[in-house]
């Protein structure tokens, strides 16, 4: 392995870092740090723009063989207390929990606690009977057609801070009168599903969601600084705080104050995600479970897509790969396995800018060399047709003007004219332009100095005879939520 360059060595919080580090490589046996040779520089430069004490940044682990050949952290993770980041620290990993709730429910399943093709309702009966059968699998395979809580509660016009309980939610959920789609029929990420399956697990195994979790998957892999955060007043130790960067430069903090678990919540390092890669390699948890987890979903149809119990299948410059990423708040994650090579990676980011997903790949660019195959085409940009639609003032804005009710999110949107724009405005966090796209379909999104939208939120108005009476609401993980005009609004 090369050295670190004389810069990483030039400021004495780096010195702190770089004596943990050595620790934690020291610590292994030199025949496993020889079964795999790559240029540590080369791994180091990737993260050079965040290798500095004045910005949060990421942890990084490569794992060969059980072991953690190379690990490092690259910049600060509280910025407050001037703390570095190392292998040691402990991430709010977003979406990368979701292969743990795979793993938890399949395990309870392996118990005898569930079937992981019980409906939904026989364990979370809350939920509407939908006419057909949504089952847990469907629920970990994003197949169930459940609308996403997220979008949800941020069409309720919540912002990303608010804070809502778990009954709230529960509660929310229950007021959709429809799915997506027919449970089975396609594949849409909803975070919903995997909420709902924590809920059905407690229920089935008698306690809460993070005991089980705890008993049956952090404590016998010993991954001792690792667990679903159920409570956000909750302190854990080693933990680094999530940050997003400002316009004006620097950063301010970005946690969340949300309870939630399943679809994300798991706190984590990277010294305890080598036990989790290790075992996802090994099947060595409980004799069975990776061949449950690990297996593609299936559509109704027979087609096989590429998501199984958290975790997506593909390939990377021709190896097979099995991962995930992970996103929220100030944090953000990813891993990458590449089992037929033996080699796992984990970065994990305390800033929302973090991009660990392209870091990751390119960090398997230098550990893997020549054992890939071409790396892919950069996109061409010239003559390709330019993205999104015009941004069109509404012919008959005055029309849409009024208040409009959804029973399902219990809110009111009121379309209004501002000046001469037409605009969409609810809660305390929607409030947007609206454009024409074609007829009574408008939308309202991002508008880019061309002149051109990219859709966040569609509106299909619908009329009696020339009056506007309501519209459906589509936006990503949800769609066809309806909203009649009302009179009487608040």
């Amino acid at each position: 392995m090369k050295t670190r360059s004389s810069r990483s060595r030039a400021t004495p919080w780096v010195l702190v870092l770089a004596s943990v580090l050595a620790g934690v490589l020291v610590s292994m046996p030199a025949d496993a740090r020889a079964q795999l040779s790559f240029d540590t520089d080369a791994v180091d430069a990737i993260f050079a723009d965040f290798d500095t004490p004045q910005t949060p940044g990421c942890a990084l682990g490569i794992v060969s063989d059980g072991r953690l050949v190379y690990g490092r952290g690259y910049g600060i993770a509280n910025l407050e207390h001037d703390i570095p980041i190392t292998t040691r620290s402990v991430f709010r990993s977003g979406s990368v929990s979701k292969q743990f709730t795979g793993a938890v429910a399949a395990i309870a399943a392996m118990d005898g606690h569930l079937s992981l093709e019980d409906e939904l309702r026989t364990w979370v009966p809350e939920i509407p009977d939908y006419g057909s059968r949504l089952t847990l699998l469907h629920a970990l395979n994003h197949t169930s057609g459940l609308r996403d809580y997220l979008t949800l509660m941020s069409l309720r016009g919540l912002r990303g801070d608010d804070f809502y309980s778990e009954a709230e939610l529960i509660t929310r959920q229950a007021a959709q009168e429809e799915l997506n789609f027919d449970p089975g029929s396609e594949y849409l990420y909803s975070n919903s599903g995997y909420f709902l399956l924590t809920e059905a697990i407690s229920r089935a195994v008698g306690m809460s969601f993070r005991e089980y979790a705890d008993e049956v998957l952090f404590g016998p892999l010993g991954m001792s600084n690792s667990h679903f955060h159920d409570d956000h007043d909750h302190i854990v130790p080693l933990r680094a705080d999530g940050y997003a960067p400002l316009r004006e430069g620097g950063f301010r903090t970005s946690m969340t104050t949300l309870d939630m678990i399943g679809d994300g919540g798991v706190y984590t390092s990277v010294e305890d995600m080598v036990r989790w890669l290790t075992a996802q390699d090994r099947d060595d948890l409980r004799s069975g479970l990776n061949q449950i987890v690990q297996a593609p979903g299936m559509l109704a149809s027979g087609e096989e897509i590429p998501y199984a119990l958290g975790l997506t299948h593909g390939t990377y410059r021709g190896l097979p790969t099995i991962g995930h990423g992970g996103s929220f708040v100030g944090f953000r994650a990813h891993t990458l396995r590449f089992p037929t090579e033996g080699i796992g990676l984990v970065t994990l980011c305390n800033r929302s800018d973090g991009d660990p997903g392209t870091r990751t790949r390119r960090v398997a660019d230098v550990v893997l060399g020549n054992r890939l195959g071409p790396a892919p085409d950069e996109p061409e940009s010239q003559g390709r047709e330019p993205s999104g639609v015009p941004a069109r003032r509404p012919a008959d804005a005055d029309a849409y003007v009024g208040s409009y009710y959804s029973t399902e999110l219990d809110v009111v949107y009121r379309v209004e004219m501002s000046g001469n724009d037409l605009r969409v405005r609810a809660g305390a966090a929607i409030d947007e332009a609206i454009y024409q796209i074609s007829g009574d379909t408008l939308a309202a999104g991002e508008t880019r100095p061309d002149d051109r939208l990219e859709p966040g939120l569609i509106f299909r108005f619908q009329r009696d005879g020339p009056r506007v009476t309501g519209f459906e609401l589509d936006a990503g993980r949800v769609v066809h939520l309806r909203f009649r005009r009302v009179s009487d609004a608040p």
